[in-house]
């Protein structure tokens, strides 16, 4: 099997993200999603605001979260001075704290010598952990992300925004298009690097994706200002070894945008991981 190692990159496997989330009693994942109009105002006077305010957050929650996704439209927003920000975010993150588990929520997916330029952007030189794509141009668009190993791709599966009902699940020779997806993926070369993108408010859905992908990670977004709830997918997503990563974005980083966003960004995460460990708790517990 033919597999690309980058150079002098971190790497961390699927059982060392597992072993994470039993020590944390965790499995947060917490959105820097910056947004320049929502942050506190006194960060605006520092040089580089956007960075302040991720290492701030970081810092404050790294022992309540077991992964960090940036969401990198939010900093190629700001043009050259944001891709900077993103690139200082990861470095502190891979330095200060490589135990946690970093997402590029980039949603990229092209042809294949354009996906493998894209996989070297994030996976080589920003040295994320892992990268959102989306599967709508199929298998060569997937499988240059998939080439590097201990490095993992999140394909895009059932989306919580008002346009999934558009495609993703349209019935095609008897089967929602989302699940062929699903089963398809499953076929492509380094297939075990894959995880998969679905949304909390589709709850109901998690019992049919877990039929097709026992496994895998689900990247769960939705979870709070979007509606969903963290139990209902717990309930009928959890596998074995958890198997989720629940995002908060919003709730977390814009609790507050006073002097004290660090504390309030704390207590909302902790009230998270808390609920988190309650339910990893009544599912683990030896009978």
């Amino acid at each position: 099997m033919f597999v690309i190692l980058p150079h002098n990159c971190k790497k961390m496997t699927t059982q060392q993200l597992i072993d994470q989330i039993k020590i944390k009693k965790s499995f947060l994942t917490v959105g820097l999603d910056v947004d320049l109009n929502k942050i506190p105002q006194h960060l605006l006077e520092l040089e580089d605001p956007i960075f302040e305010f991720n290492k701030a957050i970081i810092d404050a929650t790294h022992d309540l979260a077991v992964a960090y996704k940036p969401n990198t439209a939010f900093y190629e927003a700001y043009g050259i001075k944001g891709w900077m920000s993103l690139q200082k975010t990861i470095n502190y993150i891979n330095s200060t704290y490589p135990d946690v588990f970093t997402i590029a929520d980039a949603k990229r997916g092209d042809i294949g010598n354009t996906s493998s330029m894209y996989a070297k952007a994030f996976f080589e030189d920003l040295n994320f952990d892992s990268v959102t794509v989306a599967p709508y141009m199929g298998k060569d668009s997937v499988e240059p992300f998939l080439a590097f190993e201990n490095k993992h791709t999140i394909m895009l599966a059932l989306t919580s925004n008002e346009g999934a009902f558009d495609f993703q699940t349209l019935n095609v020779d008897g089967k929602e298009l989302y699940k062929q997806v699903l089963e398809t993926s499953k076929t492509w070369k380094n297939s075990e690097n894959l995880m998969y993108v679905v949304g909390a408010t589709k709850a109901e859905y998690f019992t049919e994706i877990r039929r097709i992908v026992p496994d895998s990670f689900l990247l769960v977004p939705g979870v709070g200002a979007q509606g969903g709830s963290l139990s209902e997918v717990c309930k009928y997503g959890m596998n074995d070894n958890v198997g989720l990563l629940i995002n908060s974005s919003r709730a977390i980083i814009y609790a507050s945008n006073g002097t004290d966003f660090v504390e309030k960004a704390r207590a909302e995460a902790l009230k998270m991981q808390q609920e988190m460990a309650a339910i990893m708790s009544l599912k683990f517990e030896k009978v």
